[in-house]
């Protein structure tokens, strides 16, 4: 069975406008896809769950949370546009912009120091400094044009999980899923 988590596109909106506000001015969408997918990754790694809960995907430039770059796109993404288009602006001439401030309640203190650590390193980069980078992260695959998704538990065997923690996460996603299927109904 493999990780499944649930997307929390309040969560992806409030990483997203940390991201934006830090940099001060309209960023490249594809900078900040990079440094979503790096804080989502650097999450799994230290908190053994994700920020976004996004599904990956390789693409030409790199991995990429495939929802917010739908939303990046102004494709729906289950009821998330709405949310995004409030607080994130359309991408015009390949960048996106903060319309509002979303606050940032759904984020916990570590995730929040993770986003800012992952703009501290990666925000004075140019977009394709950054998706350069993140090609010689072991589970991007070149999709020659098109995507490939990235399974949770390759990632998380890339930053250093055992096959135990592996199982444990894994049965912890599926307890969160089983849960909000109750919750929200």
């Amino acid at each position: 069975m493999s990780i499944v988590f649930q997307f929390h596109p309040e969560k992806a909106v409030e990483a997203a406008a940390i991201l934006l506000k830090l940099h001060g001015k309209p960023m490249n969408y594809l900078g900040l896809l990079k440094m979503l997918y790096i804080a989502d990754r650097t999450a799994l790694e230290r908190m053994e769950q994700p920020i976004t809960g996004d599904h990956y995907v390789s693409m030409d430039y790199g991995p990429v949370l495939s929802g917010v770059y739908d939303l990046i796109k102004g494709q729906p993404v289950d009821d998330a546009l709405p949310l995004w288009s409030k607080f994130i602006s359309p991408r015009s001439t390949n960048h996106v912009s903060l319309l509002g401030d979303p606050g940032s309640e759904e984020l916990c203190e570590e995730e929040e120091e993770i986003i800012q650590e992952v703009y501290q390193t990666f925000g004075c980069l140019g977009p394709f400094d950054v998706a350069k980078w993140t090609h010689n992260l072991p589970e991007w695959q070149d999709p020659h044009g098109s995507a490939i998704p990235i399974s949770v538990e390759k990632v998380l065997k890339n930053v250093g999980k055992s096959d135990e923690e592996i199982e444990e996460i894994q049965q912890e996603a599926s307890r969160e899923a089983y849960l909000d299927r109750f919750l929200n109904v």
